[in-house]
């Protein structure tokens, strides 16, 4: 089997897409000019969390005992990431209501302000840039999933070669 032949590529390849995922979305940002919302931070954080995680898996990749445990919990923080966006993907589709997209809302001019006051800079219930109709978060949450299916298999599967 391929994956006992080279136990560094599921870590390699969890690597390169967390790393590119999160290129693109800087990239977005940057160059794009699309600030990211609390919730974008977030589904960041899951992938930075994997990057993290995913280092030690490949110095430690002949050792399965090791290296297994840890796949697993990259797969689990990207999970985390994947929940995130679907949850995004909702409020952008109006299915539910988040903090990060209150509403202005107000009977006088004070309350007005304040209500703007604390409305967040990038709301998480409007879409800015989608392709075929699939939002950024949508396209997180796919990658996201099989990303993770992905890392659990082979999690699963170095642990079953021990």
């Amino acid at each position: 089997m391929a994956l006992i032949d080279k136990p560094w590529l599921p870590a390699a390849a969890l690597l390169t897409v967390s790393a590119a995922v999160l290129l693109t979305a800087f990239l977005f940002e940057h160059v794009g000019g699309l600030a990211p919302c609390e919730l974008c931070w977030y589904q960041r954080y899951a992938h930075m969390a994997a990057l993290a995680i995913a280092l030690p898996v490949l110095y430690f990749n002949r050792q399965a005992s090791i290296s297994a445990p840890l796949l697993a919990a990259a797969a689990v923080a990207i999970l985390v990431g994947a929940a995130v966006a679907g949850y995004q993907v909702g409020v952008e589709q109006s299915w539910w209501e988040s903090s990060c997209a209150t509403p202005i809302a107000g009977d006088t001019i004070e309350e007005l302000r304040a209500s703007l006051l604390e409305a967040p800079l990038v709301r998480c219930d409007e879409v800015a840039w989608s392709l075929w109709r699939i939002s950024m978060a949508g396209w997180n949450a796919l990658l996201s999933l099989a990303l993770a299916a992905s890392a659990l298999y082979a999690a699963f599967m170095m642990e079953r070669s021990k």
